[in-house]
């Protein structure tokens, strides 16, 4: 379940911009960098991972510790929850309610990755630990987020964004259940954005590319690749892309200044699906 702690200097007054954010996957990796940067930005940041192993993952998990830090430099509120599980996602919105006043923003960052063998080798815990994390994690954070985004008072500039990935849209050996879990991103978001239709509240996906982050790694050792550098020979811009970078993306999407952008799949890839 949840575990709150509030970082040193955080209070509960509005930042500059007046709004408040709640970033899953935000210990490490792209959330981390959302989470900084709209915290840069004058948000107020509620910071939510899981903080725990899996040994379905044959990676390690964020730790507190990681958690705790990106809280300290956002002067957010860290909270320990799995979006595995609705009541901690329901749980860490209530928090960022309670402490902030409100919900304007939900990033959907967590997610895992896991592969090595053909669809029909798939061990039935590797597909349970990819949809449960990356599809109905997506799931679990909207409908705990989005009813505190129609909770503000109108005219509302509520948004929604979800990680999917570019391989979502590529043939990938090897990774079959990981880009099923990552399509199926696509399909719930834009399904929510057509259900807040005239809500003031849009719901948008940004698709990375080979990024510089904790599954990087991982997904080399699917390949047997000794550099994962190897994987930019897939995009037009031959190189790995900084969570910065994503994070840019994500944090406008996030803004009122994308009030027209809907049900929108932005890649955010070096060029890999133009390809």
């Amino acid at each position: 379940m949840a575990d709150p702690s509030s970082a040193p200097g955080s209070s509960g007054a509005a930042g500059d911009s007046g709004r408040v954010a709640l970033v899953t996957g935000a210990a490490r990796g792209i959330g981390a960098a959302t989470a900084r940067l709209l915290a840069e930005q004058g948000h107020e940041v509620v910071l939510v991972d899981r903080c725990s192993e899996d040994p379905a993952l044959a990676y390690a998990m964020a730790t507190p510790a990681e958690l705790d830090e990106v809280a300290a430099e956002c002067g957010g509120l860290a909270v320990v929850g799995d979006v595995r599980f609705s009541a901690d996602m329901t749980d860490a919105v209530a928090h960022a309610v309670d402490r902030f006043g409100g919900l304007d923003v939900v990033v959907a960052a967590a997610g895992v990755i896991a592969g090595g063998e053909s669809l029909w080798e798939l061990p039935d815990e590797e597909w349970q630990v990819l949809v449960d994390t990356n599809l109905t994690g997506v799931m679990h954070t909207a409908r705990a987020g989005v009813p505190a985004l129609l909770a503000r008072p109108e005219p509302r500039a509520g948004r929604f964004v979800a990680i999917s990935s570019a391989i979502a849209l590529k043939a990938s050996p090897k990774l079959a259940a990981y880009s099923a879990s990552k399509a199926g991103v696509i399909g719930l978001v834009r399904g929510l954005a057509a259900d807040l239709a005239n809500t003031g509240i849009t719901a948008n996906v940004v698709q990375p590319g080979t990024t510089n982050t904790a599954v990087l790694a991982p997904s080399a050792e699917v390949y047997s690749l000794t550099d994962p550098a190897e994987f930019t020979q897939h995009q037009v811009d031959e190189r790995i892309l900084d969570p910065r970078e994503l994070a840019e993306a994500i944090t406008w999407l996030a803004s009122p200044a994308s009030s027209a952008v809907n049900g929108a799949v932005i890649p955010v890839d070096a060029g890999m699906t133009a390809r």
